[in-house]
């Protein structure tokens, strides 16, 4: 029986359109096997955001062939676009496709295998303006589905490679995205993540139609117990989007919304589309319509130009906000970007200190969040079985804090009403409300 192991780098994106590629290989009479064991064919799907996610890809495909030198090694994805000869000179690689044509990885593993020879095919994507589907007929996770329904980005931050390695905004069809969503609640998924490269800017290249008005199509799908957004900047929250989280609970109450850096002399530097009391007002004005709503971001450190009384700009930005939760990393330079020609490079060290102190600020922020929920009832769908605890249960609420309660496994997928009883971080302990 023929093996196939995955090794998957970056966003939620490229999580998506590996899960997609499975399918394709299980449905040619492949098994899937863990990365780290034995395969015939090693499929590698990179990441190029960082220069470390590049090294890391480096890294698998050369441990890969250790392991099976006989194996079709294929490595798709943003770094193969980016960089396709670096990547096809690194021996022992057999194919290399960029962030198009994924739906056809299978073939091209089969021609490798076949002829002998590697097989090289990455296309311009800047000029590409058609969304490529990569469906998935059943998920893995049983609770939880991601659905890309855009790829693409047309912001060109100063500091990120994503449009030239993704190209611009392509959005799924609606009638599409919903068919989808459909199916996904037949096969039992009752909470579905609306993800893609630059998420909610879904409907920017479709005429009279917008990401607000999707989410109000998708909360009409009977058996669709929950709808999550990945990603959303400050700007799209627009009323659309507003209006359909009033009209219903199945969208959480959970929003990531990237604020990048807690400067105006930074984010005019990133060429972000946004001022921070733009950024301040729009959160103001949700958290005055939505109670207790968790609203987690994504920091950026060591921008070219970031002094230390910038970061600490940033640091009282976010403490003042209070998130719930930060995703942290230190600029990375990318060859090509506006900002790897800037001045004022900041040393490595002074990125990495000033990385662990928003880590540190993140745990107490999601501590204080998590507290705020204490004797609070909560929505909570259950995921798994505690690997901890016997009898115990572990899911999500709503705003996407993590609880473990005593349940049996029949709930999982369910939406239970849960008391917290022992706030904590990352986890908290709850009782089932009956």
């Amino acid at each position: 029986m023929k093996k196939v192991a995955f090794y998957t780098l970056g966003c939620k994106v490229n999580q998506y359109e590996t899960e997609a590629m499975l399918e394709m290989f299980k449905k040619e009479g492949y098994t899937q096997v863990d990365s780290e064991d034995f395969a015939d064919v090693y499929v590698i799907n990179t990441c190029t955001v960082t220069h470390m996610s590049d090294r890391k890809s480096r890294q698998y495909i050369r441990r890969m062939k250790k392991k099976n030198p006989n194996a079709i090694i294929a490595v798709v994805g943003c770094y193969s676009q980016i960089a396709p000869k670096e990547v096809s000179a690194i021996e022992g690689v057999d194919v290399v496709l960029g962030t198009r044509n994924k739906g056809d990885v299978v073939y091209y593993v089969n021609k490798a295998r076949d002829e002998q020879t590697a097989q090289i095919y990455v296309e311009s994507v800047l000029r590409n303006k058609k969304f490529e589907a990569l469906n998935i007929e059943e998920y893995q996770d049983k609770t939880r589905a991601f659905l890309k329904i855009q790829d693409g980005c047309n912001n060109f931050c100063t500091y990120c490679i994503i449009p030239w390695a993704r190209g611009t905004v392509r959005s799924q069809k609606p009638e599409v995205v919903i068919e989808q969503v459909k199916q996904l609640v037949e096969h039992g998924h009752c909470e579905v993540v609306l993800t893609g490269i630059h998420t909610a800017a879904y409907g920017e290249d479709l005429e009279d139609y917008s990401f607000g008005k999707l989410l109000q199509d998708l909360i009409e799908i009977e058996g669709l117990k929950r709808i999550r957004i990945s990603s959303i900047e400050a700007s799209e929250v627009t009323d659309d989007v507003i209006a359909a989280m009033k009209k219903s609970d199945k969208i959480v109450n959970h929003l990531h919304m990237p604020i990048q850096a807690g400067s105006d002399t930074i984010l005019k530097g990133m060429k972000r589309p946004y001022t921070l009391a733009e950024f301040e007002q729009k959160v103001t004005e949700l958290r005055e319509l939505f109670d207790n709503l968790a609203i987690t971001t994504d920091v950026i450190v060591g921008f070219p130009g970031e002094t230390e009384e910038l970061f600490n700009e940033t640091l009282e930005t976010i403490k003042r906000i209070g998130f719930s939760e930060l995703h942290v990393f230190p600029y990375s330079v990318r060859n090509g970007t506006p900002a790897a020609r800037m001045e004022n490079q900041v040393p490595e060290l002074i990125k990495s200190m000033r990385v662990n102190q928003l880590l540190a600020l993140s745990e107490q922020l999601a501590k204080e969040y998590a507290s705020s929920c204490e004797g609070k009832v909560l929505q909570v769908i259950p995921e798994e079985v505690s690997h901890t605890n016997e009898g115990y249960l572990v899911g999500h609420a709503s705003n996407y804090v993590k609880v473990e309660f005593k349940g049996t496994p029949d709930l999982i997928g369910e939406v239970v009403p849960v008391k917290v009883v022992k706030a904590d971080y990352p986890i908290c302990q709850g009782e089932m409300v009956k």
